[in-house]
């Protein structure tokens, strides 16, 4: 069974940019199914999602207010990982983010553990 695991900092300061990577293992990110996905949850909110990698190699984003355009999402099929960059970070962007590998549109997610693989998620926190 796929494993994920993500990676980054713990802590950034307001208006740098988050950058956080998920290491795949046991299965590849140019495999023909499965959407590649990063999501977030930040302290009594419902599970949010951010964008994912499509089978085809394509990006998706969340349109919401909330991302406004501050999100990329890239892979590195050598090295079988994605990567999440959030530009002009505030403390509204502190949170559990997760990487996972969906077997459908993350937007369907409504709660951890839904529709696939998930990584154990890692907290960052914005602060000065």
């Amino acid at each position: 069974q796929v494993q994920l695991q993500e990676s980054g900092p713990g802590l950034v300061k307001p208006s740098q940019t988050l950058s956080l990577t998920c290491t795949i293992s046991d299965d590849s990110i140019t495999a023909n199914s499965g959407y590649w996905s990063w999501l977030r949850q930040s302290p009594g909110k419902r599970i949010l999602w951010i964008g994912y990698v499509h089978p085809n190699g394509n990006t998706y984003y969340n349109p919401s207010l909330t991302f406004r355009g501050r999100t990329s999402i890239s892979r590195d099929t050598s090295k079988n990982h994605f990567t999440l960059q959030l530009t002009s970070v505030n403390p509204e962007d502190t949170a559990v983010y997760y990487c996972a590998k969906l077997d459908r549109n993350p937007i369907a997610v409504n709660a951890k553990g839904d529709y696939g693989s998930w990584g154990q998620g890692t907290q960052v926190t914005v602060s000065s």
